[in-house]
């Protein structure tokens, strides 16, 4: 007899303590702060934003090697086509660079502790207007 009251105290302490745990675990999945995606400047995105968050790099990889190796150039996942799209303005209404910790890239790259090395050749920002209006040539 005394080893069933044993038991079951020991199973009210144990459920107990889960009871307990349990509403911290949700506090914690829910406490946990994510990143502020600054919003597209542009117009619809090229793929779902779910499908980019999740395999951007996937396109941006490809685009390469069919860039580099095969001499295809297309716009749909194009790195200049993200960047032009996904400007964030500075203070002063110019385009943040990589260096910002507002650039698009760097908002979801930090908070994963990732760093796209993209920009050791590519521009962080979209070409701006010369005093006639063009683009300048990349």
């Amino acid at each position: 007899m005394l080893a069933r009251a044993r038991s079951v105290l020991l199973s009210a302490v144990l459920l107990g303590a889960m009871l307990a745990v349990a509403p911290l675990a949700a506090f914690a999945a829910d406490g946990v702060p994510f990143p502020v995606v600054p919003k597209a400047t542009g117009g619809e995105c090229v793929e779902d934003p779910e499908v980019m968050r999740r395999d951007h790099m996937e396109f941006l990889r490809h685009q390469r090697d069919d860039t580099m190796r095969q001499g295809i150039r297309t716009e749909r996942h194009s790195l200049k086509g993200c960047i032009d799209c996904h400007a964030v303005a500075g203070d002063d209404g110019r385009p943040v660079g990589i260096d910002s910790e507002e650039h698009f890239c760097r908002v979801c790259h930090d908070y994963v502790a990732v760093k796209p090395d993209c920009f050791g050749c590519h521009a962080s920002r979209p070409d701006e207007p010369d005093a006639a209006g063009r683009q300048a040539a990349r």
